[in-house]
């Protein structure tokens, strides 16, 4: 008995020292967070620490704007060969007559983090860097599309898309191309989820608002977000044409990418589009969401409501919460500023975007909620206009019930889009229904 107790444990541990290995060991998600220590890197000061590669100051709000860079253990240099053969046949449908010149080499790879004040981490991208064999001098970068690094970005995808996808939205048809799905970003930072969905969903046509130049030439400049992306405020573009190399990296992409140097308070009251989906990640240099963003009784949230699709329109708004938010509402006293900070925010979306004050019938008003992030104090706010989650008549359906029709979704989106983290954890972790 002794000895078949001793081999069963064996058994279990094997078994779950193997999906803990499986865990550690995901090359498929370069943004997964065991990589987190190289983008946030260690002190720059340090042999091993990241090095400057812009610096200047903002006069929009977010203090020292800059941009280091830390070094990238992977994709492994074994797979760059495939990479430049790709680079190579790109050239050749966009510039047949120059075959000869057609040869690509890959330099390698690095992580490149924006940040305000030399302390906030806005944002965080994996850039390739490369240049024509013929002309060593001509480094070029791309960012990396497919990679979302830090967490909360991967929860507000996530549970956007999950959500969306759940209001009859025929994601399928916009993630082929058969249909359009018109995207805003408000906060652009580096630009990793525009860049994300464009690359992903062939139908998105996204618009992505910022409104410190800075951050937009940081962008471009040095975290390889594309170019021929970039607005004038008529609404054309800044670059008539896309330069060759553009066109190589980003051709089918680009072309649905809108980036607006814009107040978004101002772009959306001037808008016509009626979006499908919206995020919205816009802290200043100081870390902090701006009231204009969450004012029941301002201009923005009035505007935003009548730029929201009727019938499945869905605002993901990411938010800091470093205190105890789920249970101190639970409680209906929560017991700290940020507390009660995240969750006047959560009211007024509710109230502006939600049933109160518009011409929607209370039974399919839609519904909001929040989702706590993993490894990092932030959550992701969700209110949805949809009618496909089944309220029917009954609004006071129980969460359970909201959440199981929510992660009917998850699978088909994940596989779609390869999204590293399941909709299933996220909202295990910290389902609140706002209203």
């Amino acid at each position: 008995m002794m000895m078949m107790l001793q081999t069963a444990r064996r058994r279990t541990n094997k078994i779950w020292n193997s999906r803990y290995l499986s865990y550690l060991h995901l090359p498929q998600d370069e943004g997964d967070w065991s990589y987190s220590s190289e983008w946030w890197g260690t002190d720059s000061s340090s042999p091993d620490g990241g090095h400057t590669v812009l610096r200047s100051n903002s006069d929009k709000g977010n203090g020292v704007v800059s941009v280091v860079a830390y070094p990238s253990s992977r994709p492994d240099a074994v797979k760059w060969t495939g990479v430049e053969k790709w680079l190579q046949r790109r050239f050749q449908e966009i510039q047949p007559q120059d075959e000869h010149d057609a040869d690509f080499k890959v330099l390698g790879h690095q992580w490149r983090v924006l940040r305000f004040n030399d302390i906030t981490r806005q944002s965080a991208v994996k850039i390739m860097a490369a240049c024509k064999k013929s002309d060593p001098g001509s480094v070029f970068f791309m960012q990396q599309p497919h990679i979302l690094a830090v967490p909360y970005l991967k929860s507000m995808a996530t549970v956007g898309l999950t959500t969306i996808a759940s209001c009859n939205f025929d994601l399928m048809g916009a993630v082929s191309g058969q249909k359009p799905m018109h995207v805003l970003c408000i906060g652009h930072g580096g630009g990793t989820l525009p860049l994300f969905l464009a690359s992903k969903i062939s139908g998105a046509i996204v618009h992505s608002v910022e409104i410190d130049p800075l951050v937009i030439s940081a962008s471009v400049q040095a975290m390889g977000f594309p170019a021929f992306s970039m607005m004038r405020p008529s609404g054309e573009r800044v670059l008539p044409r896309p330069e060759v190399i553009d066109e190589v990296l980003w051709k089918g992409t680009h072309e649905r990418l809108s980036l607006y140097e814009c107040d978004a308070e101002n772009f959306i009251q001037n808008s016509t589009t009626l979006y499908d989906l919206v995020f919205i990640d816009a802290y200043d240099g100081d870390d902090i969401f701006p009231r204009k963003f969450w004012d029941p009784n301002g201009p923005f949230l009035e505007a935003l409501k009548n730029r929201l699709h009727p019938q499945h329109g869905t605002v993901v708004v990411n938010l800091h919460s470093d205190a105890d938010f789920f249970d101190q509402v639970r409680n209906g006293s929560p017991s700290s500023g940020v507390g009660k900070y995240v969750s006047k925010v959560c009211r007024a979306y509710k109230d502006v975007l939600g049933w109160k004050g518009s011409s929607f019938h209370v039974d399919d008003s839609g519904l909001g909620f929040v989702v706590s992030v993993p490894w990092l104090c932030n959550t992701s706010l969700v209110v949805c206009r949809g009618r496909g989650l089944g309220l029917d008549n009954d609004v006071k359906r129980s969460r359970d019930s909201v959440l199981e029709r929510l992660l009917s979704k998850s699978c088909e989106v994940e596989s779609i889009l390869n999204l590293p983290y399941c909709c299933l954890e996220y909202i295990k972790r910290g389902f609140v229904l706002v209203y």
